[in-house]
This record gives C-alpha cells, structure tokens and sequence, in this order.
C-alpha cells in the first residue's frame, strides 16, 4: 500500500495533521500501538482533568457552609471518581475514531518504524506489514523521564499513567517535581484525602512561571494542606518496607519523610528508541529529533513533531505544529510558529495560565518595563464566587507598550488567557487593552483593571 503521507502516532500532533493533510487531498495513514488520541487524551490532558474536576466538586462540598449551604455529610469514592475518569477518556478516543472514518484516514493498528527509501514498517500480532509513503512524519510523543534514585516501579514509585488509576487512595504521598503535572496531582491528591509532600530542586513550585505567581500558589497549596519543600534534593527512595523512606537534602542537611508512594514528575522523555531514526539517518541532538521550522529533518521525506521535537511538550504545541508541517507537504506556505506566543496552563486550583516573558526575562532581554497586576480580592466576580486568591499581572514595553508576558493565577484563568494570546499575535498595546470595554462582573475585568494599572489609571484599587 502506498500513501501520500504516513504519520507515527495518533497524539493531539499525529491525529489533528493527519485531519489536516485529509482537508487537503492527501491521502493519509496513522500508525497507533495504543489508543487514538495517544498520551493527551487517554492518559494525560484529558483524563486528569476529570480528575481535578472530581476534586474541584468534592472541595466545593466540604466548603458548601461558606456559600450558605449545608450538607450533612461528603464522602468521596475514589474508585468512582478513577472511572469517572476513564470513561471521559473513553469517549474521547472514540471521538477521534469517528474523525477518522469521517476524514477517510486509514489507521494501521501496530508499532511503526521509520525505514530508508520513505517506507514505514508497522509490526502487529499478525507479523510484519511495510508501507510506502511519499511522506512522513514522526509524531511519536513521550514518556515519563526516569532518574535513577528514583527508578519508577508503577507500584510504590510511579508517573503520571499509574497516578490516574492507583486502586485505592494512599494515606501519604511525596510528588517529586512541581511542573503543571506535579502540581496537578499534589493538588488532587491532597483535596481527596492524601497527605501530600511536593518536593522542588529549584527555589520556586512551578519554576517555569512568574516568580510572583509561584509564591502564590505556594501559599495556596500551604491553605489546603500541602507541604512545599522548595531547594531540596532527592537523594534516594527506599521501598524495602511497607511503604517509602525518601532520603532529602537542602542547604540544612539531610532529612526522611516516610511515605505510603512517590510520584515521579520530574519531566519527560522523547520516545525516540526503536523508531528507525539510526536506520534512516535522521540526526538527533539532546533526545530530540532535529527539525527546521516546517518540521522536516535532514532527511528529505521526513518530519516531526510534537514532544519528540524542540519546543514546549504541550499539546496545542504539537497541533499546531502538525498543521504547519502538512500546509507545508501540500505546497503551501505556512507561518512559522511563534514559540514566545504559546500559552501555558496548569490545571490545578487556583489555576496558572501565561503567556511571553515572565518579569525577570524580560528585564534580562534588555526591555524597561511598565507592569500591572490587579489582584482577585478586589474583583466582585471573584468575591462572589468564593475564589479571591491569585492575581492578573500583565508586562509590558515601557517604549512602545508591546504586551511582553501575561501571568495568571486564579479561578478559571485558563480559560482567560487566549485573549492575552490573541492580544499578543496582533500587537496590541497596552492602552488598547484598557480601553477595550470588559464585561462587568467577571474574572476578565481583571485584565483590564492590570492594564490600567500598569498606566496609572486602576479604577478599582
């Protein structure tokens, strides 16, 4: 069988270029191992935000005396809440089967492997099938990133697969790393019942984030419970009892903190093993496939995209990306991907949504600054939704007022922060931002109340 395009990977990169490259008259084939929808919608974006949902509901209830209600009682069934999950996983990977058949995609159920000459080899129960392709693309995603003090057992040390179907809640958990998936789970974790220990090497929970929006959600997670232990080390994890020993170190010395499970969220790793890339000569650097803008590698006939790449491991990114590198194939002419204009979300409550460069970037790139930040205590939305921690804080170019970052901590921000991306592609000025008329009462109100901050002319503050 020969195509115009093959694709390795049915992810939120695989599957959306290959519903692209069919808008366009190229006849295409997904070669998926697993599920269609990959990671992102059977074990990551989706799932785990049914889970935070759970999560959101049942800490609602616990707080339902707040907003004038009474409940007598509030129990959670985490096994309940673990199906629940599931099958909104389910239905999405459905959805792609049906988008599939809908675009006429041919999906080649195996592992694929990448072969000279423009063929890719898919193996099955059955044996062994080679395809021929007049193009390619790898869109082969990632896994959890292992460290050998903490190997990932999937029983006391786990990822991310494992934490959103454990079979029962543990009484004590230490979650190594506070990136989104980290502070995610320490937040699900903690909400549910679980004593929660977040352990940072760096000196600030989420570290890729403003330095402000750290802080809070450090005082955030300290309201619910969680112990935040920022600057400290993991030396080692001992499972030879009933449960887990962590061996910590920081600029104190040297402590344990006993525990029933590790979670292991300290970043990914491209699934580059197996996949054809020696065979081919596809040139690799720093476990990531090299590619230029249009994603094609050194070899002609051959791309990739998504968390096998350079660039942020979101899955937005990988979308946009695979629509870039199909236009691309069929003779188009796309733009470039603006890797300062993604947004960033973390899921967890209050929620993180940003965007561009954080304060200390900026300063560092030479800009002089005017920023704003309007805070949610002094938002009516905010008041009236029981949601008053977080901020909005908007950075911009004392010069020319160019929005230079976009940094949001609160209830439903992720939700808000495609305006500020939106703002951002067409560069819009900061006066342009306060004097677009913001609907009253709402959370958004605090971005314009941050513009008008960051020009002297905050009406609420």
């Amino acid at each position: 069988m020969t195509y115009d395009l093959i694709i390795i990977g049915s992810g939120p990169g695989g599957y959306v270029a290959a519903i692209r490259a069919s808008q366009l008259g190229i006849k295409t084939a997904v070669v998926e191992r697993a599920e269609l929808g990959g990671i992102c919608l059977n074990w990551g974006c989706i799932p785990t935000k049914a889970l935070l949902k759970s999560a959101q509901v049942f800490e609602y209830l616990k707080h339902a005396s707040d907003y004038g209600i009474t409940v007598k009682s509030v129990d959670a069934d985490f096994t309940a809440v673990v199906k629940r999950s599931r099958n909104v996983a389910d239905g999405m990977s459905k959805g792609v089967q049906f988008l599939m058949r809908k675009n006429k995609i041919d999906v080649l159920k195996g592992t694929g492997k990448l072969m000279p000459g423009k063929k890719v080899e898919v193996t099955d129960e059955k044996g062994i099938t080679v395809y021929d392709a007049k193009n390619i693309i790898a869109a082969v995603g990632a896994r959890s990133r292992e460290v050998p003090a903490f190997k990932i057992d999937g029983k006391k040390i786990i990822g991310y697969r494992e934490a959103m179907v454990l079979p029962q809640l543990p009484k004590s958990m230490v979650i190594i790393g506070s990136g989104a998936i980290g502070s995610e789970f320490a937040y699900f974790y903690s909400v549910m019942g679980t004593k929660v220990t977040l352990v940072e090497m760096l000196p600030n929970i989420v570290p890729v984030e403003d330095e402000e929006v750290s802080k809070q959600l450090a005082r955030s997670f300290a309201k619910l419970g969680i112990d935040v232990r920022t600057e400290v080390a993991v030396q080692s994890v001992d499972t030879a009892g009933a449960g887990c020993k962590v061996k910590l170190k920081d600029k104190k010395g040297e402590s344990v903190v006993e525990c029933d499970m590790v979670l292991s969220a300290v970043g990914i790793a491209a699934n580059l093993e197996n996949i054809g890339l020696e065979q081919t000569g596809i040139i690799t650097d720093k476990g990531k496939i090299v590619v230029n803008q249009y994603y094609q590698t050194n070899i002609p006939g051959y791309h990739a995209i998504g968390d096998c790449v350079g660039g942020q491991a979101l899955a937005h990114v990988a979308s946009a990306e695979g629509i870039i590198c199909v236009e691309k194939i069929a003779g188009m002419n796309p733009e470039p991907l603006n890797y300062n204009n993604i947004p960033g979300c973390t899921y967890c409550q209050p929620e993180i949504a940003s965007v561009g460069y954080t304060e200390k970037a900026a300063k560092e790139a030479g800009y002089e600054l005017k920023i704003g930040k309007f805070p949610y205590s002094a938002s009516g939305k905010a008041s009236a939704a029981g949601a008053k921690d977080g901020f909005v804080k908007l950075i911009f170019d004392a010069k020319y007022g160019e929005l230079l970052g976009a940094h949001l901590i609160g209830y439903n921000v992720t939700e808000m922060i495609a305006e500020l991306v939106v703002a951002r592609k067409l560069e819009t000025t900061g006066h342009e931002i306060l004097k677009a008329v913001h609907p009253h009462p709402t959370m958004s109100e605090a971005i314009m109340e941050a513009a008008a901050a960051a020009y002297g002319e905050v009406i609420h503050l």
